[in-house]
């Protein structure tokens, strides 16, 4: 973590000393110097107003979604389709595979269906339920029979009207029926149950064709890979001509999101707990404050991130606590893995006096400001500051809203001397390493 203070530009101890030996009742030393005009400098009038107190945290970029792309099933690697190093969008074609062996199968699969699908057909149009229940009434018909034929003849055998032989005739045939009809009648349930078993193994027989061609079709679509994600893409692992996915899946290339990117940084114990003192105090704002990105060369970056994960507990080695960042990238100017600052909003100063940096001196580890007072007359001011906001400093001893403070001619200045103050319009500008 590093802090976003940094000393402002400092005048020679040399220049401060010399001022200082020149302090004494204000007397001129001789008539050329009554006479001397005062010397002109540049004065701002110091202005009170609240001001954010932010700090600087290390930072990397990560990015939201990493894929590796492999190869999925054993075939040559015949064409490479991106350019490495680019950005490529979701559903791009990277790589076509050799899909012949594997064109040549689905075409196989789908004969089969087609061959279990006329099995089925088949199943389900056979006769031999309806031949059994043609059989079955046939019998019930011959059994009919031979029961009239025992009704008629019995009473004529009782009075010996027939021969008895007859009689006994016609009881056997009427036996005969009824085992006959008791065998149709178990010959048409089995036909119907080898009917139904037919049909569901020419059914299972036809899923399971179904079932071959899907697997086909996903072998020849695994011929043609593309990126599930849109992002920055890396270099090919493997060269055009080379077997792939042989006994394994084979990582070809990796492809990184770029838009939005994130921005991973961690906070001591105490920026924690000076953060949660804040939301404490700010209980009706809502939403976590705005994140800025300073990146390697001192810039900031120009889009504005947002915080989108807190880790649930502090490193037990570094007693940090992992915060993640989310920030825009339309134009991919962000890459996973570069590092930068994170500027993060800790709290607010109310009613802060602040005093621009060009105005500070320092002697001997004290900062000093020359303000010019009654009469325009220059004073020498000890201050203390806690913070620096855009190119001023807070000023927190020292200093009141409303006084004068020189930003230009320090050197021409000296205290107890009067001076010619000229208007300085304060505003913020880029703030001095």
């Amino acid at each position: 973590m590093s802090s976003s203070r940094s000393r402002p530009p400092l005048f020679v101890a040399g220049a401060v000393a010399l001022a200082l030996g020149s302090c004494g009742d204000g007397e001129p030393s001789s008539p050329q110097a009554a006479t001397r005009p005062a010397p002109a400098v540049v004065v701002a009038e110091l202005r009170a107003e609240t001001v954010p107190v932010m700090r600087d945290f290390v930072a990397r970029t990560e990015a939201v979604e990493t894929v590796d792309i492999q190869a999925r099933v054993e075939a040559i690697l015949m064409k490479m389709e991106f350019e490495e190093g680019k950005l490529v969008e979701a559903g791009a074609v990277l790589y076509r595979l050799d899909d012949r062996t594997y064109t040549a199968n689905l075409a196989a699969a789908r004969a089969r269906l087609a061959q279990a699908r006329a099995q089925l057909k088949l199943a389900e149009e056979q006769v031999t339920v309806r031949a059994a229940e043609a059989g079955l009434a046939q019998s019930r018909a011959r059994l009919k029979k031979a029961q009239q034929d025992v009704a008629r003849l019995r009473p004529l055998a009782e009075k010996d009207a027939v021969p008895r032989q007859d009689l006994d005739t016609a009881l056997a045939a009427e036996e005969v029926a009824e085992a006959e009809l008791q065998a149709s009648d178990a010959a048409l349930v089995n036909s119907k149950i080898q009917e139904e078993v037919g049909i569901l193994m020419a059914r299972a027989a036809v899923e399971a064709a179904d079932a071959q061609v899907a697997l086909a079709e996903l072998d020849v679509g695994y011929c043609t890979i593309v990126t599930p994600i849109a992002g920055l893409i890396g270099r090919t692992e493997v060269d055009v001509g080379n077997l792939v996915g042989r006994g394994e899946a084979t990582v070809l290339v990796t492809v990184s999101s770029v838009d939005p990117i994130y921005a991973t940084f961690a906070i001591s114990e105490g920026e924690y707990l000076e953060l949660a003192a804040r939301d404490r105090e700010r209980e009706g704002e809502r939403g976590d404050p705005p994140l800025e990105l300073v990146l390697a060369d001192d810039s900031v970056y120009a889009e504005i991130g947002r915080i989108v994960t807190v880790d649930r507990a502090l490193a037990e080695q570094t007693g940090t606590l992992q915060i993640v960042g989310e920030f825009p990238n339309p134009d991919g100017a962000l890459r996973p893995g570069q590092f930068g600052r994170v500027r993060l909003r800790m709290n607010v100063i109310e009613d802060a006096v602040l005093v621009p940096q060009r105005a500070v001196m320092e002697q001997q580890g004290t900062k000093i400001v020359y303000i010019v007072g009654e009469g325009d007359v220059v004073v020498l001011r000890t201050i203390q500051v806690v913070e620096r906001y855009e190119s001023f400093f807070v000023v927190t001893k020292g200093l009141e809203a409303g006084e004068r403070v020189i930003v230009e001619g320090q050197l021409k200045a000296r205290p107890g001397s009067p001076v010619r103050p000229m208007a300085h319009a304060v505003s913020a500008e880029p703030s001095e390493e």
